[in-house]
């Protein structure tokens, strides 16, 4: 539709940007919904961040989306110049802002959500919200999984299991909830049965090693097995899990529900997530 002089305006704010699939993603939402809006990518160097974003505002956007490698410098202007939701506060991390009515600046992080609401969608029947979880690597993304998994209160045990214990551990004292058990990556055997639900933040098997991020013979069958990489879809470790009868989620679903809350803020309408959308987003995914 043609763009009027009443159009909203968001963007994603990255550097370098141009290998987002948002554009391609909001687009989509907004083409769909015949909005008179637009969404931007908008590529920002790291002394440049704040300096735009407080210029965003007053160029008519209504927010932006923020990406590599400006989430922590988006979290600290909310946390000393802005609002920041509890669930960023939480996971110390900022991925979408808000430039609300009143002129505040509102960080939020919507990655844990996008993670939950793409398994809920893709296994509806709720068995893996029950039980014990494992959390496969301790980075930013692993972060917002285990944030977003703690606010299931049928996960009664998290395990987060990081090559590096000290980082896993870093991850558990900042999030501070008993059910939280960390372990090497190596040492996850120990966890796999009665195990509801594997999630892979890793990069184990994906440069073309024959090794899997956590052994599945122990695995119960019937739980649940997810990645959080999309490119390929079903990656080595979904495709072992799946040759084993495991139920299997891809990544992808991660991405596009990560962006509804900002989209709801910014466009004013919670856009849908379905077969048509996922087809669009990853003809863009080369």
């Amino acid at each position: 539709m043609m763009l009027t002089g009443k159009a909203r305006l968001a963007g994603v704010l990255g550097w370098p940007v141009a290998h987002s699939l948002s554009p391609r993603l909001h687009g989509f939402w907004l083409h769909r919904h015949g909005i008179d809006g637009a969404y931007l990518p908008l590529p920002v160097r790291s002394e440049d961040f704040l300096e735009v974003v407080r210029a965003l505002p007053k160029a008519g956007f209504r927010g932006a989306n923020v990406t590599v490698p400006h989430k922590e410098a988006a979290f600290a202007l909310c946390r000393d110049h802005g609002r920041l939701s509890d669930r960023a506060r939480r996971v110390g991390s900022v991925n979408t802002l808000v430039f609300a009515e009143d002129g505040v600046i509102e960080g939020d992080t919507t990655d844990g959500f996008g993670f939950v609401a793409n398994l809920r969608q893709e296994a509806p029947d709720d068995r893996w919200t029950r039980g014990r979880a494992v959390v496969l690597g301790a980075g930013g993304a692993a972060r917002s999984v285990v944030a977003g998994l703690l606010e299931l209160p049928g996960i009664t045990e998290l395990v987060l299991a990081n090559r590096t214990l000290r980082r896993a551990e870093e991850v558990a004292a900042d999030l501070a909830d008993a059910r939280i058990r960390v372990c090497a990556l190596d040492g996850t055997a120990a966890f796999a049965d009665h195990c509801a639900l594997v999630v892979n933040t890793t990069s184990v098997g994906l440069k073309g090693e024959q090794s899997l991020p956590m052994p599945l013979d122990a695995l119960d069958p019937a739980a649940l097995v997810t990645d959080i990489v999309y490119h390929p879809l079903v990656t080595p470790f979904l495709a072992a899990a799946q040759a084993r009868g495991n139920p299997i989620v891809d990544g992808l679903g991660m991405l596009l529900h990560q962006a509804r809350p900002g989209f709801q803020a910014w466009f004013g309408v919670d856009p849908e997530v379905d077969a048509d959308l996922r087809a669009h987003v990853l003809a863009g995914a080369v």
